[in-house]
């Protein structure tokens, strides 16, 4: 077996063990494979998760934020912090990183060379062949293990209880905001998507969540008290202990300010705060400067990101009806505009409906566009959701920068260009702007 030469080769080796023919489990028996497949996996090499302090966020909007200002709290306190998140908006490399620096390619290289004995020789019977996300997380966990984090802050991929990074047991878990995503797999209601999410709770883990809707908080308690650990809440007023033993309310031990724009990150602020003072009673040295220090320098590109220019263009992950409600909300409260010209593209599993009947209306103008990736949704059901609430024009464009020139076409040097629709769409529009990482 000739070792891998280049950084190619080893993205392609990453990629091969997608599996075009793999279905959505159909029963709670069959997604538990994904987890037995990952504990054998990572049993194969040596079990790299054992030396590892780990945090585990899960939810449908706001985990990659809140997971992002945990490693920037965490690493303020002088510790040295591993991150894993998906997906990737222009690198691979995004989802491993240390410090918030990306693994490089020759360390990438050298990671697969030293896991593919371990892979090719996996045994797929009966769990399966492993995912291209599980070879991912199983990286991650490696290089952790061998840079000796003292802190690995992991995103989880889908969901929560069947999801692979659910194999951990971390110092505290962490569910951010919950809504209508990914339905096909997860539940049509939102307390089957709580049960989800709330997959990731363990024994005696302290838990801490942002504030649910009654049906989806109900059934996160409920999963608390049965798994049997406390359970808290980042609500406006403190953390607040709705399970257990905890203090009925702590303050937060500085203000849920953060560089991250958008009203909805102090939402997230809160909840990353929330973490920190639970890791802190599971021994980690967090003082309140470095959480402070943290929040005020968390970076996150890809959310509420705005590129300056004349028209300035923000650029945005929002994906779903909520967020994107909270997207539009948050414009009109931040951002200064006369007129708000739209570029929307979106992936084919979500609900356009919903997107289109938050964003469409605001806008002066919307172009309609789609990213390269293969869930990326058709253009011409894009436009048939959005003329429903259109008021001004709309142009088809074929890609990310043309759509850019269509959109400045339409915009005075007062006006706001949003691109927004899906990561994919956001990653393109950063590419496009020259903003993205050179792999």
């Amino acid at each position: 077996m000739a070792a891998i030469q280049t950084y190619q080769d080893a993205l392609d080796y990453i990629y091969g063990f997608i599996d075009p023919a793999r279905k959505a489990a159909d029963s709670p028996e069959a997604a538990a494979l994904n987890l037995e497949r990952m504990r054998r996996l990572l049993a194969a090499a040596g079990d790299p998760q054992q030396a590892l302090r780990t945090v585990v966020v899960a939810g449908t909007k706001g985990k990659g934020s809140t997971a992002a200002m945990i490693e920037a709290m965490a690493r303020a306190a002088g510790m040295r912090v591993g991150l894993f998140t998906s997906p990737h908006l222009n690198s691979y490399r995004e989802r491993i990183q240390v410090n918030r620096t990306l693994i490089d390619q020759a360390g990438l290289i050298a990671l697969v060379n030293q896991t593919r004995p371990v892979l090719d020789a996996f045994d797929p019977a009966p769990a399966g062949r492993p995912s291209t996300f599980d070879v991912g997380l199983l990286l991650a966990l490696r290089y952790f293990a061998a840079c000796q984090v003292d802190l690995a802050v992991m995103e989880i991929g889908l969901g929560g209880r069947f999801d692979s990074v659910n194999v951990l047991t971390p110092l505290v878990s962490v569910i951010s905001s919950i809504s209508y995503d990914h339905m096909a797999i997860l539940g049509r209601t939102l307390a089957e998507i709580a049960w989800n999410k709330a997959g990731i709770l363990k024994p005696g883990v302290p838990a801490v969540t942002a504030p649910h809707l009654p049906e989806a908080a109900a059934v996160v308690a409920e999963e608390a008290q049965r798994v049997g650990t406390d359970l808290y809440i980042a609500e406006p007023r403190g953390l607040v202990c709705v399970y257990g033993a905890g203090p009925r309310l702590r303050s937060y031990p500085v203000p849920p300010l953060t560089a991250l724009r958008g009203a909805f990150q102090v939402e997230n602020a809160r909840l990353a705060l929330g973490a920190a003072m639970l890791l802190r009673e599971r021994g980690l040295e967090l003082p309140d400067a470095a959480l402070a220090e943290g929040l005020g320098s968390v970076r996150w590109p890809g959310r509420f990101e705005l590129a300056p220019g004349t028209p300035p263009v923000l650029i945005d992950g929002a994906h779903n009806g909520d967020s994107a409600r909270k997207l539009v909300a948050a414009i009109q409260a931040e951002v200064p505009h006369d007129r708000l010209i739209l570029v929307l593209g979106t992936s084919r599993d979500k609900d356009i409906g919903a997107i289109a009947a938050a964003l469409a209306p605001p806008a002066a103008a919307v172009v309609i566009t789609r990213s390269h990736h293969n869930r990326a949704m058709d253009i011409d059901r894009i436009a048939a959701e959005v003329r429903a609430h259109l008021r001004g024009p709309l142009r088809i464009a074929a890609d990310l920068p043309t759509a850019l020139a269509v959109a400045r076409q339409f915009a005075g040097p007062r006006d706001l260009i949003c691109v927004t629709g899906s990561l994919f769409v956001a990653a393109e529009a950063r590419e496009a702007l020259g903003l993205a990482v050179t792999d």
